[in-house]
């Protein structure tokens, strides 16, 4: 079961990892192969960095497809499949950094009671 609980996070890890060895960037395609190895590291703070991680990847997904869809609009070609596809990839990666939020996984990766608060009283 955790396996298919995971199987979000590792795909948007690999996607990332993918996406940035094609940018020849080798601290990305790190980046990504760690998130993947963090998720199956059984502790709150690494939990913590590989949901800040796929929020991120999320956020570069969006640059990606930004810069595709400019580039494709200055030389007159289609761009809205290639946006409709990176939206999805963004959307898969985004919703990935939920999976940890759930009961079982909350058990299992030691993670207690709802995310800290930043301003406003306490009920």
């Amino acid at each position: 079961m955790l396996a298919l609980h995971l199987a979000p996070v590792v795909l948007a890890g690999v996607l990332l990892a993918a996406h940035f060895l094609r940018a020849d960037a080798p601290a990305g395609v790190a980046a990504g192969v760690l998130l993947v190895v963090l998720a199956f590291v059984r502790k709150p703070w690494a939990v913590r960095i590989v949901q800040a991680g796929l929020v991120l990847g999320a956020l570069e997904w969006l640059r990606t497809m930004a810069e595709f869809a400019a580039m494709r609009i200055s030389l007159g070609q289609p761009y809205l499949r290639m946006a409709l596809i990176l939206a999805a990839v963004t959307l898969v990666t985004a919703l990935a950094a939920l999976v940890f939020e759930r009961a079982a996984m909350r058990r299992r990766y030691g993670l207690r009671g709802d995310l800290p608060r930043l301003a406003g009283p306490r009920p």
